[in-house]
């Protein structure tokens, strides 16, 4: 997948927003609400990559099942993986991973008294 074509993915999820809080060479998908960022883009031995945020269980899969999810480049390993974009991960596999990692990081509701 380009670097355009995820970007426009990640910015399809209501309330996202395009930052470069490590200047050029890094983009971070926040959310508006909280600020968190749920998808870290950036190239990294020739390869453009994302770091996701994961459930550890389904961190361990997705590790297992797909050659292109490691350990999450310069994140909590338990909590974060890093996917390569440019191999041949299925489209459906990653937009996947790209909504779990938005519903885990998104604003909490506020619950009504």
């Amino acid at each position: 997948m380009k670097l355009e074509e995820f970007i426009e993915h990640c910015l399809s999820y209501p309330g996202s927003y395009e930052d470069q809080p490590f200047g050029e060479g890094w983009t971070a998908i926040r959310h508006k609400g909280n600020k968190k960022l749920f998808a870290l883009i950036f190239n990294r031995d020739g390869h453009l990559c994302v770091n996701l945020k994961c459930d550890p269980e389904r961190s361990d899969f997705l590790r297992q099942a797909f050659k292109e999810v490691k350990p999450g480049y310069h994140m909590n390993k338990e909590h974060w993986n890093t996917v390569i974009l440019d191999e041949d991960l299925p489209e459906d596999d990653l937009h996947d991973m790209v909504r779990h990692s938005f519903e885990l990081t998104r604003p909490k509701r506020k619950t009504q008294k």
